[in-house]
């Protein structure tokens, strides 16, 4: 037998739900970060997923951040405008055109970090350290198991 059953599964309840709503809680709250140093969520995900080398290239990024690959080339080219990327053909393959860092989009994405963290840290003041990371581990957990699930639930 599952966890849920239909009596009792309700958005408070629902960890679809309230993963959703704590992300966009998160979001609105260091909205801020991001405007100050002026650019979007959005585009300090990118250069973040850049940094920690999860996203080199517009298909990883956009698969990485969750977005269409038509979408992630606008992203890719706006972050280029600003100068925070350079985008630089790979020798063994010509087609494969990598992303990097510039020194500017790293401060950029460097700086965001710095208070994103600070951020994070004024929200988890009060948790006691094992509970965050418990909370992280579950998170990671759940990420896991959807990442492996080979057919979507019908």
């Amino acid at each position: 037998m599952g966890f849920y059953d239909e009596s009792d599964f309700r958005p408070d309840r629902s960890i679809g739900y309230l993963v959703r709503r704590v992300h966009q809680l998160g979001i609105a709250g260091i909205e801020s970060v991001f405007a100050a140093e002026g650019l979007t969520g959005t585009q300090w995900q990118a250069l973040v997923s850049i940094w920690f080398g999860r996203g080199g290239t517009a298909a990883e990024l956009a698969r990485d951040l969750g977005h269409d690959k038509g979408a992630m080339t606008r992203l890719v080219d706006q972050l280029a405008e600003r100068g925070w990327i350079t985008r630089e053909r790979t020798t063994e393959d010509r087609r494969c055109i990598r992303l990097v860092l510039t020194e500017e989009g790293v401060a950029v994405a460097l700086r965001c970090k710095a208070r994103v963290v600070a951020c994070w840290n004024e929200w988890l003041a009060d948790w006691p350290e094992g509970e965050v990371e418990r909370l992280i581990d579950l998170l990671q957990k759940l990420r896991g198991t959807l990442a492996a699930a080979e057919v979507p639930c019908a």
